[in-house]
């Protein structure tokens, strides 16, 4: 089959590789009929995510028809079944997945001793997304092996569209949790870090949720453009303080409620502060560029919540601790725990009160795989999302 793999840093290749195969009873294979590139496949692809290995099929979001089940997969699971595969592998047994933190699940990362060593405790494992989370092949492929299928698909019964319910694997249900651990409150003000696919998806799910006004903050002329075509405020970090713009869109007590949508690549519009962390990166003092974390902390109103949902990989420096500590603040974070939030999500899909298809701007073949990483990674021709068919 044709799959898109990782081929080293800043190098994709579509090649042909072995199908999957039914390696385990509870396996199913599932044909891939849409899946998409996200921001996080770019710290792979940028290399600041570790233990890649060359031929690694990438892609966490994904979707297509059961073509194959194994002995042991619950037989409500069947051939033919149109099925959203969430991005985080779930047990569904262990004190986690019956907390429902299905990407904390004890079980399913074989090399959990990898992931401990870098977080303290190991974490679920992750489709396309490096042997640190397990080494699984991910979906930008013409088939994907489902791992503990019965547990890890939500299957489509409605007439929606691919499009419509694509982003049910990660990033529609990682932006609404970035905003369901916010805690809004009518009347709130919710800033979001980051005007990219989960940003967006945070800005409508605040909504959702019950906020007065959202604002987005991005350097992206294109992505601001898409924020403010929903009535949302937006603030471009590279010609305004941030703060200050934030202190006077609330009358000087800033944002009830922060998002970081952004993460570990974090740009800063002062050209100095972004120099520090890139020269802290480059002699490996710290892993990740925390400008918009901090941004956040530092802008919120005492007494509120820092949701974070962007991703973090490693270390930071420079942490505003006393900020955080002294005003009352509520750091909330967490790779997505996907499995909850997909039939509610689902439910707000069929009821109109979300649309996930804004977001794509470009559609490709999978063929066109690395055609697609360049635009998204170099955000050219507008690019803020691509969906690619096999």
């Amino acid at each position: 089959m044709k799959a898109n793999c990782w081929t080293g840093r800043n190098s994709v290749e579509v090649l042909d590789v072995p199908d999957p195969s039914i390696l385990s009873s509870r396996d199913a294979i599932v044909k891939i009929t849409s899946t998409a590139i996200c921001g996080s496949d770019l710290h792979l692809v940028d290399g600041y995510v570790p233990t890649m290995e060359k031929g690694d099929i990438l892609g966490h979001e994904f979707m297509g028809e059961v073509v194959e089940v194994g002995p042991g997969v619950n037989p409500k699971l069947r051939v033919g079944d149109r099925v959203v595969v969430p991005f985080p592998i779930a047990c569904g047994s262990c004190a986690s997945c019956r907390a429902q933190l299905y990407s904390c699940c004890e079980n399913t990362n074989p090399n959990a001793g990898i992931s401990e060593k870098l977080f303290g405790h190991p974490t679920a494992g992750i489709y396309g997304y490096s042997h640190l989370t397990g080494g699984f092949a991910g979906g930008q492929s013409e088939y994907a092996r489902v791992v503990l299928a019965d547990a890890n698909v939500l299957k489509i019964d409605s007439d929606l569209t691919d499009e419509q319910v694509l982003f049910l694997s990660d990033i529609l249900p990682t932006g609404y949790m970035g905003a369901e651990m916010c805690d809004i409150q009518g009347g709130d003000v919710v800033a979001v870090w980051g005007a990219g696919p989960v940003g967006q998806f945070a800005m409508d799910s605040a909504r959702v949720l019950g906020a007065e006004k959202v604002i987005a903050i991005d350097k992206e002329p294109y992505r601001l453009a898409m924020a403010a075509s929903q009535g949302y405020e937006t603030i471009n970090f590279e010609d305004t303080d941030v703060r200050s713009a934030l202190l006077e869109l609330t009358g000087g007590r800033g944002p009830d409620k922060c998002i970081d949508a952004v993460g570990l690549e974090a740009t800063h519009g002062a050209s100095h502060v972004h120099l520090y962390d890139r020269a802290k990166q480059a002699v490996r003092s710290e892993t990740d560029r925390p400008h918009a974390l901090r941004q956040a902390i530092m802008s919120c109103r005492s007494g509120g919540v820092v949701s974070v949902i962007g991703v973090y990989g490693g270390m930071i420096d420079k942490f505003p601790a006393g900020a955080w500590m002294n005003r009352s603040l509520t750091l909330r974070t967490g790779q997505c725990h996907v499995h909850r939030y997909m039939k509610p999500l689902l439910g707000l899909i069929e009821q109109g009160k979300l649309d996930p298809t804004r977001i794509i701007t470009h559609r490709l073949p999978l063929t066109d795989a690395p055609k697609g990483y360049d635009l998204f990674k170099n955000k050219k021709d507008h690019c803020e999302k691509v969906v690619l068919t096999p």
